[in-house]
């Protein structure tokens, strides 16, 4: 391989939430750390040779966007998912987070309905309810092989006067990357319900050989003016801490909305340095993206291997997309509180509690794989010791 992901790399020094605040979480920073979803790795060589440039300018006033920014988006997407947008339909957002809540605000009422998929990624559930609105909860289906799918008939039996769907495309933590047939069918209800779609597509980049992802606007014009997509490199190229996402809006009307609610708190620019980033991992980025696909398909190959062969108590479905392992501990018979006890204090790793995914997350946890496999090994070593005692 062209770049080490095996390296090792000592973030005692590097601010790093991952490390840095297990403390307020599990009471203490002597952990393994495989919760945040972030990645372990340096980020591509291209990124950090911009940075550096913008910062041997030794000025870091307010930055406009040139016209390049946008087309390196443009382009990487209509590579990457075939996919033809344009530059008029993107606003600039410091996260996906923040941007869903600001579109909840926008485009909803106090107490109106809004439809998520439990086990989903957390602040779904919370953005939902801090801004005072009814959460609607139509859970996935578990098959008998591990494998995630959507409940039609709940989510068409609970839709009714539902404002906005939140979708999970690829789906953290379960770890579907939803197929186009899937999306659409998804989608149809939507319509017909007059239900608007939130797609968060954040680890989009994240897809393993043999999968593709779909973009849910991309499906039809009819779903493209019926949604809003929500994208960003941060995932992808380890640059969640340059505060970098944008939104894909085809539709005029809530193009305008979205971008008055921006301006309203005065989020219009990036800083100085997520703007070159991100041009230079779009523009340059591409072959590390490849080998690290490569190397954390190993991982989770490695892991599903070494759960099998070790500890065989633990059940796991191999994900199709992100670099998320979400394992099934019920065999061992403990309640959540008595997992995590286990795995704190007796295996010292810090994985996240699937509890905190929601309905269905009840004797899972959640493993950050995006790390050195020497990392990967050791947090394994440590869940079968503690399990083992």
């Amino acid at each position: 391989m062209k770049f080490n992901f095996d390296e090792v790399i000592d973030r005692s020094n590097n601010f790093s939430a991952k490390w840095l605040e297990m403390d307020k979480k599990y009471g203490t920073n002597e952990l393994l750390p495989m919760w945040v979803a972030d990645m372990d790795f340096k980020t591509a060589p291209c990124i950090i040779d911009a940075l550096k440039s913008r910062l041997e300018q030794e000025i870091y006033g307010y930055t406009t966007r040139p016209d390049s920014y946008n087309e390196s988006i443009v382009n990487w997407i209509s590579k990457r998912y075939n996919w033809n947008i344009k530059s008029e339909w993107l606003i600039y957002s410091p996260g996906v987070i923040p941007t869903i809540s600001l579109i909840i605000q926008e485009m909803t009422n106090k107490n109106d309905k809004i439809m998520i998929q439990e086990p989903v990624y957390s602040p779904f559930n919370s953005v939902v309810k801090d801004n005072e609105r009814e959460l609607v909860i139509s859970p996935l289906k578990k098959l008998e092989d591990g494998s995630y799918v959507m409940d039609y008939e709940d989510i068409e039996s609970k839709i009714k006067d539902v404002k906005l769907f939140i979708l999970c495309n690829p789906h953290n933590p379960v770890g579907r990357v939803w197929t186009k047939e899937e999306l659409k069918k998804l989608g149809d209800i939507c319509i017909k319900h007059n239900v608007k779609v939130i797609s968060d597509e954040i680890h989009s980049d994240i897809i393993f050989k043999d999968y593709n992802h779909t973009p849910f606007a991309s499906i039809s014009e009819e779903f493209a003016q019926n949604s809003i997509t929500c994208m960003a490199p941060t995932k992808t190229f380890n640059i969640a801490g340059l505060q970098m996402s944008y939104v894909i809006l085809p539709n005029t009307d809530d193009y305008k909305a979205l971008d008055f609610a921006f301006a309203r708190i005065d989020i219009r620019r990036n800083n100085a340095f997520s703007l070159v980033a991100t041009e230079a991992a779009y523009n340059h980025g591409e072959d590390w993206l490849e080998e690290l696909l490569e190397y954390l398909e190993g991982n989770m190959d490695f892991a599903i291997n070494y759960i099998k062969e070790n500890i065989p108590s633990l059940k796991v479905k191999k994900p199709e997309g992100t670099y998320l392992l979400w394992v099934d501990f019920s065999e061992l018979g403990l309640n959540d509180d008595e997992l995590n006890r286990l795995l704190v204090e007796k295996g010292r790793v810090a994985l996240n509690n699937g509890s905190s995914f929601g309905v269905g997350g009840h004797n899972y946890q959640r493993i950050n794989l995006a790390c050195p496999r020497s990392m990967v090994k050791e947090a394994l070593e440590r869940i079968k010791k503690a399990i083992s005692k």
